[in-house]
């Protein structure tokens, strides 16, 4: 087990930022957190669930919040690894802000699926995770 106190900052954000996942991934399944939650499929632009009532949600969105928690709870055990999931995370999400600008929302390309607060939470999320493993991955590589 891994003492609280060796952590470094890096391995600290992984952490956070793997838990905002995994509860997100969560409270898509709960009704009331999620309006709409009877309209919910399990992929697709047809699902009307909607987290927080903002943003658009499927079981396989919610299963990919899940995944890409526990990811980040596993790397987060190295510094090394909390610096990959933080930036190479945050690119993955980058990539999917510009793939949901790019695409046409009705269409089957929007598959997990996105809608406006989607693609711009997405960029938000890639730019602080990317920051974050940059700005503290450097502060780790020093000590």
């Amino acid at each position: 087990m891994v003492d609280v106190r060796t952590r470094t900052p890096v391995q600290q954000a992984a952490l956070a930022v793997a838990a905002v996942f995994a509860l997100v991934g969560v409270l898509g399944f709960i009704p009331g957190i999620t309006a709409n939650y009877d309209q919910m499929t399990f992929a697709g632009h047809h699902s009307g669930a909607m987290l927080l009532g903002i943003f658009m949600v499927s079981i396989l969105h919610n299963i990919v919040h899940l995944l890409f928690g526990v990811a980040g709870f596993l790397a987060a055990r190295t510094t090394g690894g909390a610096r990959a999931f933080l930036i190479g995370g945050g690119a993955v999400y980058l990539v999917l802000w510009l793939y949901g600008l790019v695409i046409d929302k009705t269409s089957e390309a929007n598959f997990v699926p996105f809608n406006s607060a989607d693609d711009w939470l997405h960029f938000v999320l890639g730019i602080g995770m990317i920051g974050l493993g940059v700005a503290l991955g450097r502060r780790a590589a020093r000590r």
